[in-house]
């Protein structure tokens, strides 16, 4: 069959799905269009997870800017660690991930190496540009944000989001009021994100702009067990652990159950979305067989996650590919934004019943501080009701300078007091979706060729809930009223939601392959026995077999076939 990635490339922009972006002016590495069939795949694709998360989940969806002040990113951490390790060939001049080079001449976990470790590695290797051996070429970070300004000149410092999730974080206490300040809750973004990738060599894999759907689900950091664990507790899944990893041997296939009660997953709900996730890929056509779960080692896993696995799906041409990332991130992202921005990211939690404490509160005499510290008498004030006064008084410490305050100046009440609940801030469990990377594996693994009567017959094996068309109406014959027959039906398809192509162009076998390449699970012929008995032709792509069965019965037999309910042998009479 040659080269999958080529033959599903080729496919793809011939019959519409993916198009090199400005491909007039040359295009552009890391940029693509998504053509008319391609926008449709995208959309239903996205809508697929909408179900899974908003639907069923019941997360609602927000849209924040792509756009993003520099504080932001700041807080976040980007602006400071978002890098990769880049070198540049002293031969021709192009810029590489370092990282990407020694993975591919055998280094393993290479992102996870000093810069310094990576120039020894690569200095001897060829470029993979120009064929040369790269000598004396210097490893360095490269931040990966596309910067701007904000404004017609303003010296506001923006930012194109690297990821949609920062967006979800800045508005979390406006989400806390939207679900009453209840834990847990949840929201998602779908949307573009962008990153400056240095050397973007791997089509669909690697872009600049790339679409992110992505779900914040808010916990209580001491509350981790998932409330409808039930629904996942017996799906089996190959996990492949940090200890698989180590030691070399193949992931694991365990229930989730198994997998939290053994220790290999950290929690339920890291375990629930995890199998969330494998049901999602499966269902919108990817491979189970060339799908797995890998978690990340301990020296790829950010300090402050608990927990992190990807989803990765097989490329015959790329190896395994990360597409989706799960993780507890526990409270690293609300903490950075109270600290970047000033405001409380918590929730208050009621007791069932209410406390009763015993309380010191320091009370300062402000008449008495006002003549001592005059302008700092406020600072002194506030410094003192957190401060811990031994029996000589308080040392306190305000704008850099310690300061002893006599117990003359203020007053230690001791009360009681009922305390109704408590300020917490929630963990953090991310399922992070790249939805063109799982459109590409999706695409490669649908497409086969196959030999029909000495013909190779190019076949899309899409599921039907995503094909970009789903239906196909041809009339045998343009003419003898059989073309107003077919329009009508088309029309009737039509009103019941489901896309219908109506196709008279060419013979009914070169139609036919036309709805294979595009992936349309089903096609209609209406034929001179049509005018007859009111009965057309219906076609099933992976089979290739035919039923007749009457045109009313139609729509609602592509319905049901479409939605999985109804198998296509009991859909007609068979031919």
């Amino acid at each position: 069959m040659g080269d999958i990635y080529d033959n599903v490339m080729e496919l793809a922009k011939r019959r519409g799905f993916v198009w090199p972006s400005s491909e007039c002016y040359g295009a552009v590495a890391g940029f693509i269009d998504y053509g008319p069939l391609g926008a449709m795949l995208k959309r239903k694709i996205e809508n697929i997870w909408r179900d899974f998360y908003i639907i069923r989940e019941g997360y609602y969806e927000i849209e924040a800017p792509t756009v993003g002040v520099e504080s932001i990113y700041v807080a976040s951490g980007h602006v400071k660690g978002f890098a990769d390790k880049m070198f540049q060939c002293p031969s021709c001049r192009e810029y590489h991930r370092a990282d990407h080079i020694a993975e591919e001449h055998g280094t393993t976990n290479a992102d996870t190496l000093s810069p310094k470790a990576l120039a020894e590695i690569i200095n001897g290797l060829p470029c993979p540009s120009c064929g040369e051996i790269i000598e004396n070429a210097d490893v360095f970070y490269f931040n990966l944000m596309f910067q701007t300004t904000i404004g017609p000149g303003s010296q506001r410092t923006g930012y194109l989001r690297p990821e949609t999730a920062q967006g979800i974080f800045t508005d979390f206490n406006r989400l806390s009021r939207f679900y009453r300040e209840k834990l847990p809750f949840g929201a998602v973004q779908i949307g573009k994100s962008y990153r400056n990738e240095i050397s973007p060599r791997q089509g669909m894999i690697r872009l600049r702009e790339f679409t992110q759907a992505e779900a914040e689900i808010f916990i209580h950091p001491e509350h981790k067990d998932h409330p409808d664990f039930s629904r996942y507790a017996d799906y089996t899944i190959p996990l492949w652990g940090q200890t698989q990893q180590m030691q070399d041997i193949k992931p694991i296939t365990v229930s989730m159950r198994e997998a939290v009660d053994s220790g290999l997953v950290a929690n339920e709900y890291v375990a629930y979305y995890i199998a969330l996730t494998h049901e999602f890929l499966t269902q919108v056509g990817v491979n189970g067989d060339k799908l797995r779960f890998r978690q990340h080692l301990p020296t790829e896993c950010a300090h402050y996650a608990l927990d992190c696995w990807d989803a990765e799906i097989f490329s015959e041409r790329f190896g395994w590919v990360e597409a989706v990332g799960i993780a507890d991130r526990t409270d690293y992202d609300l903490k950075a934004h109270a600290t970047g921005s000033g405001d409380s990211f918590t929730v208050f939690i009621p007791y069932d019943t209410v406390h009763h404490e015993n309380r010191r509160t320091i009370v300062p005499d402000m008449g008495a501080l006002g003549p001592h510290y005059r302008g700092k008498a406020k600072a002194v004030a506030d410094a003192l009701k957190e401060s811990a006064p031994g029996p000589d008084g308080a040392t306190v410490t305000v704008d850099g300078d310690e300061l002893f305050i006599p117990p003359d100046l203020y007053k230690i009440r001791e009360e009681t007091v009922e305390v109704r609940g408590e300020e917490v801030m929630p963990h953090v469990v991310e399922p992070s979706y790249g939805i063109d990377r799982i459109i590409y594996c999706t695409l490669e693994h649908a497409y086969e060729e196959e030999d029909v009567e000495g013909e190779v017959r190019k076949v899309l094996h899409l599921n039907p809930a995503v094909a970009p068309v789903q239906a196909a109406v041809f009339p045998l014959m343009n003419r003898d009223g059989l073309d107003t027959i077919a329009q009508a039906l088309s029309a009737s398809i039509q009103k019941h939601g489901i896309l219908a192509q109506y196709d008279d162009n060419g013979a009914i076998g070169r139609r036919y392959r036309r709805q294979d390449e595009i992936g349309t699970p089903y096609t209609i012929t209406v034929d001179y026995d049509s005018r007859e008995d009111d009965t057309v032709t219906l076609r099933e792509r992976d089979s290739m077999q035919q039923v007749r069965l009457p045109i009313s019965l139609v729509p609602e037999t592509l319905s049901r076939l479409i939605e999985g309910t109804l198998p296509f042998s009991e859909a007609g009479s068979k031919i």
